[in-house]
């Protein structure tokens, strides 16, 4: 874990991308397989689920370092985190890990973490303080952390994704694929991350995004609005829906898999032919009619959508373009066929509406539509 705990230093110490990317590099080169995954998993942004519950941790802190539950309540309230004011607090014990000092690996950790979950909390008291008692100052905050679930990580996992790809030599497209979804920390599914055989993650893909960007000009400095497509721009998360080889994948701009946010659009998304790619946003939509981004925002981040918020929040996804039919990329194609193409495709499928493009015959005819 000490390893870890000085990673976790070196991150948090530095707002530069490179120093960041090159700090986990020198970790991945060092670390054990099975540390190595658990360290992917924390630095992704997932997080333990704590034992133990918090009041009663409070209250263990407090008598493990001798003080009184309102002098505890007092350190938290000044510094504003739990796992820290209890290292602090707990790293002011006299004679700590003289006898029998305790330094376990990221994985030992998280072992010795998920084994409290089946003691009484009498057990868990004894052997919390234990373990308060023997480990060293640096990683005694970080152990707290994994304790209490509240790790948080200040990288991307993109950039995260990038420090492996450039740790082992593989595609950071292929890493990332490989990232998805529930993956399990593991020595054997870290070491698989990084395969030779790109077939899995090359199956789901996406294009490189081709992203809006305000006009710096007058409007009538591009020529004559007829030879243009004009289309409103949406409220809601742009990205990339991949249907290959009898599967779907729904990307979001920033490259996370989000189709378990979105089980309506990929389910509408198996009736589209193989080898299909559409680029567009995703919106909460009712009755024809985009609704507040606020409520798609209910939807965000959460790995499973219930009845209930389907109901209340539908969302769709407002096709843009078509980047790939039947295997074929056609984003050389003009955009004029590639329009056609797309609302041939989805003209019967009300999950993937297209937006009005008019012709318009003047940019002022542009700035009045409804």
């Amino acid at each position: 874990m000490r390893r870890f705990a000085e990673l976790y230093e070196a991150l948090d110490a530095s707002n530069s991308t490179k120093a960041k990317t090159t700090a986990m590099v020198a970790y991945f080169a060092e670390a054990p397989a099975e540390d190595a995954a658990w360290a992917v998993f924390f630095l992704c942004g997932d997080r333990l689920r704590s034992p133990v519950k918090s009041r009663d941790m409070n209250a263990w802190a407090a008598t493990h370092a001798g003080v009184t539950d309102w002098m505890f309540d007092a350190c938290y309230d000044a510094v504003g985190d739990k796992a820290e004011t209890i290292a602090l607090l707990v790293d002011a014990v006299p004679n700590r890990r003289i006898d029998n000092p305790w330094s376990p690996t990221l994985a030992e950790a998280v072992a010795w973490i998920e084994a409290r979950r089946a003691e009484a909390p009498e057990l868990q008291q004894a052997t919390l303080s234990e373990a308060w008692s023997r480990l060293d100052t640096l990683e005694l905050f970080i152990f707290n952390k994994l304790m209490t679930g509240a790790l948080r990580v200040g990288v991307a996992k993109r950039l995260v994704v990038r420090a492996l790809a450039e740790w082992s030599g593989v595609a950071a497209h292929a890493i990332f694929h490989r990232l998805m979804g529930h993956w399990s920390p593991s020595a054997e599914s870290f070491q698989a991350l990084f395969s030779s055989d790109l077939s899995d993650a090359d199956a789901s893909r996406p294009y490189p995004y081709f992203l809006a960007s305000p006009l710096e000009s007058e409007a009538s400095s591009l020529g004559e609005a007829r030879d243009w497509l004009a289309e409103w721009k949406w409220d809601g998360i742009r990205g990339q829906l991949v249907r290959r080889g009898d599967e779907v994948w729904l990307w979001s701009r920033g490259e996370e898999l989000v189709s378990g946010q979105f089980p309506e659009i990929t389910a509408a998304a198996d009736k589209l032919p193989n080898g299909t790619v559409l680029d567009g946003e995703i919106l909460a939509w009712g009755d024809g009619a985009p609704l507040p981004f606020a409520d798609l925002q209910r939807r965000i981040g959460r790995k499973q959508v219930g009845r209930k918020l389907l109901a209340e929040v539908p969302c769709c996804f407002m096709a843009y373009d078509l980047l790939e039919l039947d295997g074929e990329d056609l984003r050389q194609r003009p955009l004029q066929a590639r329009r056609s193409r797309l609302e041939a495709l989805v003209s019967e499928r009300p999950q993937f509406p297209t937006t009005p493009r008019g012709p318009y015959p003047s940019w002022p005819d542009i700035h009045a539509a409804p």
